[in-house]
């Protein structure tokens, strides 16, 4: 836990915030932070600043906010096939962290339609992992999740109205020789969409779809990858392309 973060409405009109939680815990016993000492903060969705600790007992930590900072903006957007339950829920996290600002979870033809009931959906369960990550990254921008289980009717409907103009990139396992980068993305632009599908890949007409509506291919090799070792693979590699 990089940065303490809250909820609009945790601090009172005095900017004092009141911890009895996980966050206290982790002040407490891992920070090991003490009445004076100065703790990096952040509101979910706004600023970010320090927390001075007014208070600290068994349970309970007091601390006195001022937030005079900007949070980084989120750099790339993610088109992702529901991937399964298990890896999902690794998921959630790791993209937060990594300053993604959309995740459009939607269905292709290798997904299994099971996927769509598991509990890793449910933004009671999905938002405090995601909230962890940003903790860990330090950052406040809490992604927007967006769940489509019709792959035709987001391609011809959503995606053309929402990402008309914009770099957009199609994860695809091709030939070892075939791996390329696109160049860097001018800053002030809108955020890139990166597509990446199921662990058996897009199919022929799936890849088709997204290719007419002005994805470009992008490959890191011919290895097959599981879902979660190939978003953070290359987000990881497309990350010293965004704007700083």
């Amino acid at each position: 836990m990089n940065r303490i973060l809250f909820a609009d409405g945790e601090c009172d009109a005095e900017h004092r915030l009141v911890l009895r939680d996980r966050r206290a815990a982790h002040i407490l016993n891992v920070l090991r932070a003490g009445v004076g000492d100065t703790l990096r903060v952040g509101r979910i969705d706004g600023p970010v600043g320090t927390g001075c600790v007014e208070t600290a007992s068994a349970g309970e930590i007091r601390l006195r906010v001022a937030l005079d900072g900007a949070a980084p903006e989120p750099w790339i957007d993610l088109l992702l096939a529901v991937p399964r339950p298990k890896v999902l829920g690794r998921l959630w996290a790791q993209l937060a962290a990594l300053g993604v600002g959309r995740i459009i979870l939607v269905n292709a033809a290798r997904v299994e339609r099971c996927y769509f009931d598991t509990h890793w959906l449910d933004p009671a369960v999905y938002t405090p992992l995601l909230i962890e990550g940003l903790e860990q990254a330090g950052t406040t921008r809490l992604p927007e999740v967006w769940i489509r289980r019709g792959f035709k009717p987001f391609v011809e409907d959503e995606l053309e109205r929402g990402y008309a103009g914009c770099l957009k990139l199609l994860a695809h396992p091709g030939p070892a020789t075939d791996v390329s980068l696109p160049p860097p993305w001018p800053a002030g632009s809108a955020r890139p969409l990166l597509a990446v599908g199921p662990e058996g890949g897009w199919t022929a007409y799936e890849c088709g779809q997204l290719e007419t509506r002005g994805f470009q291919r992008f490959s890191l090799g011919s290895r097959a990858l599981r879902t979660d070792t190939a978003c953070l693979a290359l987000l990881g590699r497309l990350l010293p392309l965004a704007p700083t």
